[in-house]
């Protein structure tokens, strides 16, 4: 790649003002007045990779307690007050962050403002063991239904523990077991919120029809006043070797009606330019029905129902990319991972055509400008770039990084990091049944 060929077309422009507070909170702003709305995006810079031994799944856990009230706010009241506003709100919790979000009217603004101001400065007060026995049961059910009982629903969780090693941040389930789900104490979530749900940990981004002095105003008089923290533990190392150094296999009998594998290969953290080589490889492999995958096992071969690529954007130690694979109803699973492993070598042996490079740039593209229409998106995009590179402005790069990428670029990752010594395949067969005894 060539940093030097970066360039931003102007009608992609997104317009960017950064302020911090004396507490640490970064808020960033962008002002647009297309519509009549505006989004508010909170990232903390915490998810699954910090929780410690005996305590996963508590992430995302704590995401459910911040909508159980807060000491000015009653439980689930958040929702309410959003959604009587004529606003939209959730939250999600990842490897690494864990974020909290409203599109409500323009005029609306001060209302979501004052909402994530109360919950970061005041939640503890308004915590109760019902609240914590109610939120644990919710989690687990969700656990159940999304994975326990759900076909493949499991590698959520073995995925990242075959491809990270045991001490590593991201080898352990995001959602958590049962058991430290259950272990969980109130006195737990308070030094959780005291650690890490912090205003010097977090990034609040504006973006849509308000003015920015007046909305700093607002941040001010809401954020202002709350403490900064004592400053969090660090996180456990995550530097990984640049490939697997062999080929990893797992292969689980399940409760499925066709055998599905996940070949994954280690590559370049999210953020870095070889991690936009291997997006784009994952995009001429995967990405939409003229991908070689789909058109090669689904469409000419008919070895399986679908299969796509993709990338789990992770920007510490070392990203996945996933070729995800479905096979046709009574095929085998060796016939199947015998055709996409056909596949991967034709693609390290005869390189990256121009057209498909031109193809996948193209869906790249389209996918970001896209995914950047809503105010919402880009408060998201805003936030996350802030957190992850310190530096919101890349939102304004992203698809000149995408065009640096050469076809020698994806040549060389091909044949680096798409052979036997960086692979883990996770694959699903059906159970076979036991005969009865007689």
């Amino acid at each position: 790649m060539t940093p030097a060929t970066l360039s931003t077309p102007s009608a992609l422009h997104i317009p960017i003002v950064e302020h911090t507070l004396a507490n640490g909170l970064r808020v960033i702003l962008s002002e647009d007045h297309a519509t009549p709305i505006v989004a508010v995006n909170l990232w903390y810079h915490v998810g699954s990779a910090n929780e410690r031994e005996g305590r996963t799944g508590f992430a995302h856990l704590f995401e459910h307690m911040l909508f159980q009230g807060s000491e000015h706010v009653g439980a689930n009241e958040h929702f309410e007050l959003v959604q009587r506003a004529g606003g939209t709100l959730n939250g999600s919790t990842w490897l690494d962050r864990t974020n909290y979000y409203e599109t409500v009217p323009a005029h609306q603004l001060e209302l979501a403002l004052w909402l994530e101001a109360d919950r970061m400065g005041r939640l503890l007060p308004a915590m109760t063991q019902e609240k914590l026995d109610t939120q644990r049961d919710v989690v687990k059910n969700e656990r159940r239904q999304t994975m326990d009982n759900q076909p493949y629903g499991t590698w959520w969780e073995k995925l990242p523990a075959l491809c990270y090693p045991p001490d590593h941040p991201f080898h352990h389930s995001l959602i958590g077991s049962m058991e430290d789900l259950s272990a969980a104490s109130l006195e737990d979530i308070a030094e959780f919120f005291r650690t890490y749900y912090t205003p010097d940990n977090a990034v609040l981004s504006i973006v849509g029809d308000f003015e920015p002095a007046a909305g700093m105003a607002m941040v001010e008089k809401h954020f202002g006043g709350i403490a900064r923290g004592a400053g969090k533990p660090p996180l456990r190392p995550v530097e990984l070797p640049p490939r697997f150094g062999g080929w990893h296999r797992e292969v689980v009998e399940d409760e499925v009606a066709t055998a599905r594998t996940f070949l994954t290969f280690r590559i370049p953290p999210f953020g870095a330019d070889g991690w936009y080589v291997a997006s784009l490889l994952g995009a001429v492999l995967g990405m939409g029905e003229g991908a070689r995958l789909p058109r090669a096992l689904v469409r000419e071969q008919m070895v399986a129902a679908d299969a796509g690529a993709y990338t789990f954007e992770l920007p510490k130690g070392a990203d996945l990319l996933i070729c995800d694979v479905t096979a046709r109803p009574g095929v085998p699973l060796a016939i199947a991972m015998d055709a996409l492993v056909a596949e991967i070598e034709r693609i390290r042996r005869d390189g990256v055509t121009p057209a498909e490079r031109e193809r996948a740039l193209a869906l790249a593209e389209s996918s970001w400008v896209i995914g950047l229409q809503s105010a919402g998106a880009r408060a998201d995009k805003l936030s996350q770039f802030a957190t992850y590179f310190d530096n919101p402005h890349r939102v304004n790069e992203e698809l000149a990084r995408y065009g640096a990428v050469t076809l020698d670029d994806l040549q060389r990752m091909a044949q680096e990091l798409l052979g036997e010594d960086n692979r883990v395949s996770l694959s699903y067969v059906p159970r076979v049944a036991v005969p009865e005894a007689a």
